[in-house]
């Protein structure tokens, strides 16, 4: 008896185009994908618990992988990987690295010199700090002071620069010299991890509320190489994740009240949950009560409060 079959490995035309292409990001960052292993092909085989090549008709496996992204059947998605090379400021990487469901390994700046690379900002960048989210922002600063803003962002970057290779000449050791350099500072990682994580890393990173900086890697590592690798879990990770919305049990009780045209009792069930306060005659929003309003918007209801 034959105990050996025979199996080819599951390959994508599409990411196979793309294998070691730099995407840029920023003004010196980039994503590429170095490897990757299993297809759309292989959440349906893991799903069915199949050693073939699950079903035959491609309808049938977008349903399968619909329903189960949609009914967050997660563990499938755990049987596709991939790796990349990402090249990342030190700032940005910070909040990268907090995901940690990833394998990592990151460039030394104790074994090797550090990049000569620096993330600078265009003078039409500058943001401000938003009033009402402390770790967000809102608005950009006139180019006049931007302008500003950038020059002494480049004064400072070539002066830490200066200082650092100072030390190195010097014979300071690379571990040591390093403490200095600024978080705009760019570093490089290969960065291996699995669908399920991957699509939960960018359902937070691509979101509006992340920073820019980090929103613009998860957006380029989503729609340029994610779309190609997965392209049928993609668009279900679109419909059900990113483009979705989701209603609370108090959201829905107000709706509710809404939609029969219930106005004061909407209004009260709001203020009873803490949404809004009348203060003055005029109406407050806390932060839940704002996206409540904002999920009112998406759907076309506009309410008068």
């Amino acid at each position: 008896m034959n105990e050996f079959e025979k199996l080819e490995k599951v390959k994508v035309e599409s990411l196979d185009n793309i294998l070691g292409k730099k995407f840029p990001v920023l003004d010196d960052g980039f994503v590429r994908v170095i490897d990757y292993m299993g297809s759309d092909e292989s959440i349906v085989q893991a799903a069915r618990v199949s050693y073939g090549k699950g079903t035959k008709k491609i309808s049938e496996d977008r349903g399968l992988i619909r329903y189960l992204l949609r009914n967050r059947h997660t563990t499938p998605f755990e049987m596709c990987e991939i790796k990349l090379h990402v090249r990342v400021p030190m700032d940005t990487w910070r909040q990268w690295i907090r995901h940690r469901t990833a394998n990592v390994n990151e460039y030394s700046t104790r074994y090797s010199l550090a990049i000569d690379s620096m993330q600078k900002t265009k003078i039409d960048e500058w943001r401000f700090q938003s009033k009402d989210n402390k770790q967000g922002s809102e608005g950009f600063f006139p180019e006049e002071i931007g302008s500003k803003l950038s020059e002494r962002e480049n004064e400072l970057q070539n002066f830490v620069r200066e200082i650092y290779n100072e030390r190195l000449n010097l014979g300071v050791a690379r571990e040591q010299a390093r403490k200095d350099l600024p978080l705009s500072t760019y570093t490089e990682a290969y960065w291996k991890i699995d669908l399920h994580n991957l699509l939960n890393f960018l359902a937070l990173r691509m979101d509006h509320h992340a920073q820019f900086e980090i929103r613009s890697y998860a957006n380029v590592i989503g729609n340029e190489i994610v779309s190609r690798w997965v392209p049928i879990a993609w668009q279900a990770f679109l419909d059900y994740r990113i483009n979705s919305l989701e209603l609370s049990a108090i959201d829905i009780e107000i709706l509710k009240l809404i939609v029969m045209n219930e106005k004061e009792k909407a209004i009260q069930k709001a203020i009873e949950f803490g949404f809004i306060k009348k203060e003055d005659n005029k109406i407050k929003f806390n932060r839940e009560g704002q996206e409540f309003e904002l999920k009112l918007n998406r759907i076309g209801i506009k309410f008068s409060w």
